[in-house]
């Protein structure tokens, strides 16, 4: 490392060394194919080294490098640098505290991407410490300036975006906290993928658990990354089991109807009390998202009107699709379809 300015930086051996070590564990994670993604890492305040275009990830050698200062002048190598460089000379400008930034497809968070779905859900605990909410960047076609613009708007409240039909960047104070973010994002996504399109339930965190994740992510240092919409309600309060009376066979029926009957370790038989037998601010089964400190309507025993503090102010778009899909199977079965 050596100090410039009174910041610490990689030397130009060490941020080289990084870039193709990165490069390299970007292809083996299939997170990129052929010569897709580029990096970049600051070695000054105004200089970088960066990956070349036309060759993988996972075969770079150190002499195909290129050396460039801020205003997009190469400065040493003899390839020509990945015309998406832009959007890494944007994120410096825009943020000059970052010293990295990594640029790939990966597979499922691309896939979001393209599907128009940000990654925004309460679900996990590490990715609301480490990483927040990533946004969507508005689609811009590659290699142009559109590129950087339309990341612009999120280096200094968030730590990544996904690009529309596209891929994903990450940037961080160092180069490996950049890249460890790719794979945040990555692994973030494929959880909201199994729990929200193939198990088909999830249980987001309450607003109350929220808030002490973000003061934990607060004395970690982390001061961006997006608050995601919490639950009105606590859903994971208490241990769960299914009925010891249900069948294996039976209990992949059940589980997709979700009528799976629970049964909690921490209360006895017959003694669970009213408050731990249905949610009293939701109906059974909905979960009502929201932001912290948002106010919450009081659906049970309050009157029409009424409002606790941190409440949705309106239905949620999941509420209505579940409301909806309640509807419609209700009509099947009385029809004799199901």
């Amino acid at each position: 490392m050596v100090t410039l300015q009174g910041e610490k930086y990689m030397t130009d051996f060490e941020a080289k060394k990084a870039i193709l070590d990165i490069g390299k564990r970007m292809y083996d994670k299939g997170f990129v194919a052929a010569n897709d993604g580029n990096i970049s890492c600051k070695t000054g305040p105004r200089t970088i080294w960066t990956t070349p275009t036309g060759v993988s990830k996972g075969f770079m050698t150190q002499d195909m490098l290129v050396k460039m200062d801020l205003d997009g002048k190469v400065l040493m190598g003899r390839m020509k640098p990945s015309s998406e460089v832009k959007m890494h000379l944007r994120v410096y400008e825009e943020n000059p505290g970052l010293k990295a930034a990594v640029h790939a497809h990966p597979p499922v968070a691309t896939s979001f991407a393209i599907a128009g779905i940000s990654l925004d859900s309460a679900i996990l605990t590490e990715a609301v410490m480490g990483l927040g909410s990533i946004p969507i960047a508005k689609y811009a076609t590659p290699g142009t300036q559109e590129v950087p613009d339309s990341i612009a708007p999120f280096v200094n409240t968030h730590n990544g975006v996904l690009l529309a039909n596209h891929g994903a960047l990450t940037w961080g104070s160092d180069i490996y906290q950049a890249f460890y973010r790719l794979e945040s994002v990555e692994y973030y996504a494929t959880i909201l993928m199994y729990t929200g399109n193939i198990i088909g339930r999830q249980n987001v965190l309450s607003c109350s658990q929220v808030n002490k994740l973000l003061d934990i992510r607060k004395k970690l240092g982390i001061t961006s990354g997006g608050i995601p919409p919490c639950a009105a309600c606590e859903t994971n309060d208490r241990d769960i089991v299914t009925s010891d009376d249900i069948r294996p066979l039976e209990t992949v029926e059940l589980l997709r109807a979700g009528s799976i009957p629970e049964r909690r370790l921490s209360d006895s038989e017959g003694n669970m009390s009213p408050d731990k037998r249905q949610t009293p601010c939701m109906p059974k089964g909905v979960t009502s998202l929201v932001r912290p400190g948002d106010q919450i309507p009081v659906r049970d025993g309050a009157g029409a009107g009424a409002h606790a503090n941190a409440g949705t102010g309106g239905r949620a778009k999941e509420e209505i699709i579940a409301e909806v899909a309640r509807r419609v199977m209700e009509e099947l079965k009385a029809g004799g379809t199901v």
